[in-house]
């Protein structure tokens, strides 16, 4: 039985079994949100009542949806994506249960285009674009390996990795680094001039499953490594300087909150649990169990989570202190 400590708090039906699903992680197109099924990328707005008072709790409105033809196993939004400008830009990643990324863009009329991306031989885990002009991309995968794209197609860089590449997150404010997880623990920083590691992280043990770099304090680092979270401040140690039992069964996703440095959310094992942490006061506001769960993503802006389910998306809204 889980302490079900704050209920869903909004819910919208979505079509098909989710299998990621992500907010765009942008100011100019937070609203935004993709959600990658079996065959399908389905793209839709949401406007929250903790936002504009006129809303009545959430408004779901449904855009558009993307042929995919096979499983989404990753999604990440461009920052080139705007609905402001003339005409509008729709710009996203996915990675394919064929080992292919594709990159979609759209400006919600006639203009569509499907980009396909060749190069990893296994299945992809992550994929994220370069924040500041969008203009590259970079994924991992488990054929031992993080690859830097242009987003024509050419594989700029291609890193080596010791294991399955679990997680990818590019430095906010500078391009030319990214931070790479590995499934056996390690967490490496590199420089993408000389394309070698600037630092290491160690968890210790494995597996680890997901990884993430914190957007509001870039000295903190979080993992999910078997069945406990693993807090990371890079100024201090290599080490975890904390590390907590969160899932009995094992750990499969983390994130930390787009707007606060003390929440963090985990997804894992058993049945399907969805767990927020607030590093700070040792609180967990969420901490619940869904039949099928899949991806995790913040709201740029508001302390909302969301997590995929069995043709839902489930909606928390967290007290941010």
């Amino acid at each position: 039985m889980f302490d079900n400590s704050k209920p869903i708090t909004y819910t919208v039906d979505v079509p098909d079994v989710v299998h990621a699903v992500e907010f765009s992680p942008f100011e100019w197109s937070s609203k935004l949100i993709g959600v990658g099924t079996s065959s399908r990328v389905s793209v839709g707005i949401c406007r929250f009542q903790e936002e504009d008072r006129e809303i009545d709790g959430l408004e779901y409105e449904h855009l558009r949806d993307f042929h995919h033809g096979i499983r989404v196993t990753a999604l990440a939004w461009s920052p080139e994506t705007s609905l402001a400008v003339i005409p509008k830009i729709l710009r996203f990643c996915t990675g394919g249960s064929d080992h292919k990324l594709r990159l979609i863009s759209s400006d919600l009329k006639n203009d569509d285009s499907v980009k396909i991306i060749d190069g990893h031989t296994d299945y992809i885990n992550a994929v994220t674009f370069d924040p500041s002009k969008g203009d590259q991309l970079a994924s991992v995968s488990d054929d031992h390996t993080c690859r830097v794209w242009d987003t024509d197609g050419t594989q700029r860089i291609c890193l080596p990795l010791g294991s399955p590449g679990m997680s990818v997150c590019w430095h906010r404010d500078d391009h030319m680094k990214i931070m790479v997880a590995e499934k056996n623990g390690i967490i490496r920083f590199y420089n993408l001039l000389n394309q070698q590691p600037i630092m290491s992280l160690d968890c210790g043990h494995t597996p680890l499953l997901s990884a993430d770099w914190c957007l509001v304090d870039s000295l903190k680092v979080g993992a999910v490594v078997g069945t406990e979270l693993h807090l990371f401040d890079t100024s201090m140690s290599s080490r975890p300087v904390e590390r907590r039992s969160v899932h009995s069964d094992g750990g499969c996703l983390v994130k930390w909150a787009k707007n606060n440095e003390h929440l963090v959310a985990t997804t894992g094992a058993p049945a399907c649990q969805v767990k927020v942490i607030n590093a700070k006061s040792n609180q967990i506001p969420v901490s619940s169990g869904l039949q099928i769960s899949s991806g995790l993503s913040w709201h740029y802006r508001l302390p909302i989570v969301v997590v995929g389910g069995d043709r839902k998306l489930h909606f928390w809204s967290i007290d941010n202190t």
